[in-house]
């Protein structure tokens, strides 16, 4: 204490500002920076662009550089991509969207006046949710089909039977109306797929109903809308996993298990 008034250091050139910054300090930046890239595609963030920019090559020049050690699955210039912004924009103010749409199967677009309620991703594709202006009739629609949109003047209106926050509850992927219940499906899984499938569930509601102890396979359980997402993650592990309940799963697996099989017996004649 000095003059009995204030506070200083001993050192009179000492600066709080001239700490060296430790390693776990370091770590800790790295990995934010890491993680506000992923960031990027949302004009919300593009303020913080430079911020993070700025932040990455003092982060460098304090520290040697180094090879990445976090990586985000992503598919670069992802046609629909330069939708999100816009599209977040106007869910955020409720704006009533004219959408022009072309499915893969449609010759030409189809217009919807739709209220967009929601964004979500599925395995490197975006989906629009929202409901139809004129009867609320639920909509998802994938942002790599949509030909054009633009605000029209329609009053936007909640669908009261749409909740964002769980309507994704009881289901894999994105195809679901709001009416589909969830079904109980069982499946068998040998040794080799159980030990993946108890470390990373197929569904968060996935139960162990029984194992074999003999050859280690299990019986699973989970409770899910029945869509084609669900059979996909199925079929992706070939012959480790048979679906045994419901029949009509059952059979639609047998189908297209046999129709693969002709495909390569025919490519072998």
């Amino acid at each position: 204490v000095y003059d009995h008034k204030y506070y200083r250091y001993a050192d009179k050139d000492y600066s709080i500002m001239d700490m060296p910054m430790s390693q776990n300090d370091y770590d800790v930046m790295q990995e934010a920076v890491d993680m506000l890239r992923q960031l990027e595609d949302f004009d919300q963030f593009s303020e913080m662009s430079d911020v993070v920019s700025r932040l990455q090559d003092k982060l460098a020049i304090s520290r040697h550089n180094r090879k990445p050690i976090i990586h985000f699955d992503s598919v670069p210039n992802l046609e629909g991509i330069r939708l999100l912004n816009p599209l977040y924009n106007y869910i955020a103010h409720q704006q009533t969207l004219r959408i022009m749409y072309q499915s893969f199967n449609a010759r030409k677009p189809t217009e919807f006046i739709l209220c967009p309620y929601l964004l979500k991703e599925f395995r490197n594709r975006w989906f629009l949710f929202g409901s139809k202006a004129d009867d609320l009739k639920l909509f998802n629609l994938a942002l790599d089909r949509i030909k054009s949109v633009e605000p029209v003047d329609v009053p936007y209106s909640e669908n009261p039977d749409f909740d964002s926050e769980h309507f994704f509850d009881d289901v894999i992927g994105v195809s679901k109306n709001i009416n589909n219940k969830p079904r109980c499906i069982r499946f068998w899984a040998n040794r080799e797929q159980s030990h993946y499938i108890k470390t990373k569930p197929i569904h968060r509601s996935q139960q162990v109903v029984s194992e074999n102890p003999e050859d280690g396979s299990c019986i699973f359980q989970i409770d899910v809308v029945i869509n084609f997402e669900m059979y996909s993650v199925f079929m992706s592990y070939g012959s480790g996993i048979r679906i045994i309940y419901p029949r009509n799963a059952v059979m639609y697996m047998r189908d297209k298990f046999k129709e693969a099989l002709d495909l390569y017996d025919a490519a072998n004649e």
